[in-house]
C-alpha cells in the first residue's frame, strides 16, 4: 500500500473528558444522534467504486435466518507502569480521562521523562555497537536516500510506540524496535517472493506457530498487535538458545538451524563462534551491519544529513473490540477516516469485509475510537453490503462478474482467484448484495469460503541433490505447500520421485541475469529464516535477496 502523506499524529490527550451525557455534552449527544440518524443506517447498495446493477437476487445466493447481533465490547488497553519519579511528582496528562465506561476503559499516563519517542529508543540501545566496512556501505546507502528514510519513519510513527512499550516489557534492547526498518520499511503491506508478510515479515509456517491465524478472511502476520509479539517471542526463544543477540538476530534472518550448522563447524575447526566469525551467506552477513546503520542515524541523523520527523512519545492508535460484522469502507467512515488511513492500522483484512472471527480488534487513533464507538452503539442497522453467492454449473467467472457489476479482474482479487485457477462448483463466492440486510451478513457467516488454489498443476521429478527447500525456491512456493500438495510423500524425497506442484511459475533454469535484465532466476538453494524463506525491503542497501524481492 502506498501513500502521498501521512495524515498529523493524533495525540490523544483528553483532559478530564468524561462521556456523560449531561448538561452542555448531552446537546452534542443529541446533536450527534439527529446527525447519525442519516449516516448510521445500513449502506445503500455495493461500495462506491462498484456499481452493482438493480437486478431480483439470485435463487442460489445463501439467504439464512437473520442472526442477532452481539454489542460492541470495550477493548482494556495494557499500560506499562510508570517508572519511579520523585516528589513533587509532574502532573499527569490523561488520555481518557480514567472513566471506566469510555472506550479505552483504561488510563493512560503519558510518559514524559523522555521528551519524545526518539530520546526514550536511544537511551535503550544497549547493544555493543559495529564497526565495519559493511556499517559504512549501509550508512552511505541511507544517507543518499532521504526520502527513503522519510517515507520509512513516516509509516514508523503509527506502531513505533506501541513496539518500544512491548520490547521494554520483555526487556529487550530497543534496537529492536528499530528491526521492522530493515525487514520491510515499517511497510505493514510488504508482501515478498517466498510469502513472507507484514512489517514482521513472518512466513506462514513460521506465522502459524507463534499464534498468527491466516485464513480466508484475513492474515494476522499483517496485524500489528498480534505479529509484534510473536516478532519478540520469537527473538527471546533464539536468544535463549544463542545467548548472543547477534546470533539471536541472525537467526532471526538466516533460520536457527543454519546458525546451528555454523555453530558446529567453527566448534568442529577450532574458531570463535561469536556473530561475525561465522560463515553465513552474504544477505544475513549484511543483515546486522545495516541495523546498526539505522541505529546510528536514530543517534544522531544530523551526522549524515538526515533529518527524522518528530516522534511524540505517546500512543498513536487504540484497540475497539466488536462482534459486529462490516465493510471495511463502512468502518473507515464511522471512524471518519481515509480508508487508506485505516487500512494502515488495520492491514490484516484479505476482504472488502471485516469478518472471519467472533470478534474483531479494531485499531483507530486515540482521537477516533470514541466517535466509532459511540456510532457502532447508535447503529442497529446491517453494515455489510456483500453475500455469498454459490458457483453453478456451466458458469464463468465472467459471467458471475456481468451478473453482478463488477469487472472480472476485481471479482477474482476479492476472492483470492489466480487468472489461471478453475473455479469448482459450489464454491462459495463473495459478491455485491441487491439488498443489505440481516440474512445477508448470515450468509457470510454460514458460507464455506475457500481459496482457490492459483497457477497450474505440475510435476516436478526430483533430481540428485534436491532438497524441499530448493524445489518450493525453483517454484516460488513454501516448502509447507509443497507437503500439503504430496501429503504423505515428502518425509524423504529421492530421486526420480515425482512431486505435484501449484505455480504458475515452470521449471527456469539458466545463468544469472545481468543487472537490470529481464530474465527470472530462481536459485535452488534458498534463504532460510523464520521457519523457511526470509526476506528483505527490495531497495535495502549493501546485500540483495538472492531468492525473493519484498514488495514496498
Amino acid at each position: 500500500m502506498t501513500r502521498s502523506g501521512v495524515g498529523p499524529y493524533h495525540r490523544g490527550i483528553l483532559r478530564n473528558l468524561r462521556p456523560s451525557f449531561s448538561s452542555a455534552t448531552t446537546l452534542a449527544a443529541a446533536a450527534l444522534a439527529l446527525t447519525l440518524a442519516s449516516c448510521a443506517t445500513a449502506p445503500k447498495g455495493p461500495p462506491a467504486e462498484i456499481a452493482a446493477p438493480a437486478l431480483p437476487a439470485p435463487a442460489n445466493v445463501l439467504e439464512p435466518a437473520a442472526l442477532p447481533e452481539e454489542p460492541i465490547v470495550a477493548a482494556e488497553i495494557a499500560v506499562e507502569p510508570m517508572h519511579a519519579i520523585p516528589p513533587p511528582e509532574p502532573p499527569v496528562e490523561l488520555a481518557t480521562g480514567g472513566d471506566p465506561d469510555s472506550v479505552t476503559n483504561a488510563t493512560l499516563q503519558l510518559r514524559s521523562e523522555y521528551g519524545d519517542l526518539w530520546t526514550r529508543i536511544r537511551l535503550g540501545f544497549i547493544l555493543d555497537d559495529l564497526d565495519t566496512p559493511l556499517v559504512k556501505n549501509a550508512e552511505d546507502w541511507y544517507a543518499a536516500r532521504p526520502d527513503y528514510v522519510s517515507r520509512m519513519v513516516a509509516r514508523s510513527r503509527r506502531y513505533l510506540y506501541h513496539i518500544v512499550v512491548e520490547v521494554e516489557k520483555r526487556g529487550m534492547p530497543l534496537e529492536v524496535a528499530l528491526l521492522p526498518m530493515i525487514e520491510s520499511a515499517y511497510n505493514p503491506m510488504a508482501y515478498s517472493r517466498s510469502r513472507a508478510s507484514g512489517i514482521w515479515q513472518f512466513i506462514p509456517s513460521t506465522g502459524k506457530s507463534f499464534g498468527m491465524e491466516q485464513n480466508w478472511w484475513f492474515d494476522e502476520r499483517r496485524d500489528v498487535i498480534a505479529a509484534t509479539d510473536g516478532a519478540l517471542g520469537y527473538l527471546q526463544k533464539l536468544h535463549a538458545e544463542f545467548g548472543d543477540w547477534y546470533l539471536a538476530l541472525a537467526a532471526y534472518n538466516w533460520g536457527e538451524g543454519a546458525v546451528r550448522r555454523a555453530i558446529s563447524a567453527n566448534r568442529k575447526h577450532g574458531l570463535p563462534i561469536d556473530y561475525l566469525s561465522l560463515k553465513m551467506p552474504a544477505e544475513t552477513r549484511n543483515y546486522i551491519p545495516k541495523l546498526q546503520a539505522v541505529k546510528n542515524i536514530v543517534r544522531d541523523p544530523e551526522r549524515y544529513d538526515l533529518t527524522l520527523a518528530d516522534m511524540p512519545d505517546a500512543p498513536y492508535f487504540t484497540a475497539v473490540r466488536t462482534k459486529k460484522k462490516m465493510d471495511v469502507k463502512v468502518a473507515a467512515e464511522f471512524a471518519e477516516m481515509p480508508l487508506d488511513e485505516f487500512l494502515s492500522l488495520n492491514p490484516q483484512h484479505n476482504r472488502p469485509v471485516i469478518a472471519g472471527a467472533d470478534e474483531t480488534t479494531i485499531l483507530l487513533p486515540y482521537d477516533k475510537a470514541e466517535l466509532f464507538a459511540a456510532k457502532l452503539d447508535l447503529t442497529d442497522q446491517p453494515m455489510v453490503t456483500w453475500q455469498a453467492y454459490k458457483f453453478r454449473a456451466g458458469e464463468t467467472l465472467q459471467q458471475v462478474a456481468v451478473r453482478f457489476g463488477l469487472p472480472l479482474e476485481t471479482l477474482q482479487t476479492v476472492n483470492g482467484i489466480g487468472p489461471r485457477a478453475k473455479v469448482p462448483v459450489g464454491h462459495a463466492l463473495l459478491v455485491p448484495s441487491q439488498v443489505t440486510s440481516a440474512a445477508t451478513v448470515a450468509s457470510l457467516k454460514n458460507a464455506v469460503f475457500t481459496t482457490v488454489p492459483s497457477g497450474r498443476a505440475l510435476y516436478h521429478r526430483v533430481r540428485k541433490g534436491e532438497t524441499l527447500a530448493s524445489i518450493a525456491a525453483r517454484y516460488d512456493v513454501s516448502t509447507q505447500d509443497l507437503k500439503g500438495w504430496n501429503a504423505g510423500h515428502t518425509a524423504k524425497i529421492i530421486p526420480g520421485q515425482r512431486l505435484r506442484v501449484v505455480s504458475d511459475v515452470g521449471q527456469v533454469r539458466g545463468k544469472k541475469s545481468k543487472r537490470g535484465s529481464k530474465t527470472r532466476v530462481l536459485s535452488a538453494k534458498p534463504a532460510a529464516g523464520k521457519g523457511g524463506d526470509r526476506t528483505k525491503p527490495a531497495s535495502a542497501p549493501a546485500s540483495r535477496p538472492r531468492h525473493h524481492t519484498a514488495q514496498r
